[in-house]
């Protein structure tokens, strides 16, 4: 008896949604070319006036005055730096840049993280207005702000023979108030905290309370080792913001005891000429340690900016 057996049919290919897919596969492969391409092409604009500095701290001071000048050192000089270093007290400069960035990352983590918490998971009327105005704050430029904080840091009564009317005196001029405390917070690292927190559970503030844990150990021990990559994100930033000061220190500093460096490298720009190539030099290795810094960090930097909701 004859039996019939029955073969599975093979599914049929459609010629045109294979050419389709080998369509969007080429598109995706072109989309990330080109999107890379732009990307390094970005990178070395963005990177062309570094290297244009590091380069030139190493040519010599006649190469820097040709036309057109050639775009690879013909003699290297690295004793630029050794010449750089002997002209002005970087070492002092340096140790001076590094306390106020270290200050300014200290007191900004501090103060900025207790504000933040406070906005963030304190119920109050004035929250949202105090938000507000630490958002309109930050809409206000530094150099806005300059001069009023001048006056106050000039006439601060008590210090620096001032009466108690702040008259008389030099104030806090020329000392490490004067570079310290403008600086010890900011209204962004407020609202960074701010946004940091807003991520919290806030389930964990109303168990702690009901255990008895004090409002301080809750933001201290509870709180804020749940954002670490925010500490570390505003650490940073204020770090660079100390090392990069420029203005602040050369308004309220007269002394080279209290010189940071970027007010140091000033030293080789002289009224008639200017020491390019050891002012490159100098700007150099003033540039290297915040570098070498974010390379060494950036990872936490960006995840920092990621979680704070931040675009």
């Amino acid at each position: 008896m004859a039996t019939d057996t029955l073969t599975p049919a093979l599914p049929r290919t459609d010629p045109s949604a294979s050419g389709r897919t080998t369509s969007m596969r080429r598109q995706k492969r072109l989309g990330a070319t080109a999107i890379l391409v732009f990307l390094i092409l970005s990178s070395l604009l963005m990177a062309a006036p570094f290297l244009w500095m590091a380069l030139s701290s190493i040519r010599d001071p006649t190469e820097l005055a040709q036309v057109p000048m050639p775009l690879i050192p013909q003699d290297l000089r690295l004793e630029n730096y050794t010449d750089a270093l002997a002209r002005a007290p970087f070492a002092t400069y340096a140790r001076n840049s590094l306390i106020l960035a270290t200050a300014a990352a200290v007191l900004n983590v501090a103060f900025g993280s207790a504000c933040g918490y406070a906005l963030a998971k304190l119920r109050f009327r004035l929250a949202p207005a105090v938000f507000g105005w630490m958002v309109a704050c930050i809409m206000i430029p530094f150099y806005a702000t300059v001069i009023p904080v001048f006056l106050m840091v000039r006439h601060m009564p008590l210090f620096g023979g001032n009466s108690i009317l702040g008259a008389g005196g030099t104030g806090w001029i020329d000392t490490w108030w004067a570079l310290i405390v403008p600086g010890a917070i900011s209204p962004f690292m407020v609202f960074l905290f701010r946004q940091f927190y807003v991520t919290t559970p806030s389930e964990l503030i109303e168990a702690a309370r009901l255990d008895g844990v004090s409002e301080f150990g809750i933001y201290a021990r509870i709180m804020t080792p749940l954002i670490k990559p925010g500490l570390l994100t505003v650490a940073l930033l204020s770090f660079e913001a100390g090392w990069n000061n420029f203005l602040w220190p050369l308004l309220v500093t007269t002394s080279d005891n209290l010189r940071v460096i970027q007010v140091g490298i000033a030293s080789f720009r002289q009224e008639a000429s200017t020491d390019w190539h050891l002012l490159m030099a100098g700007t150099t290795m003033a540039a290297v340690p915040m570098i070498i810094l974010f390379l060494v960090f950036q990872r936490y930097f960006v995840d920092g900016f990621a979680a704070s909701g931040i675009k």
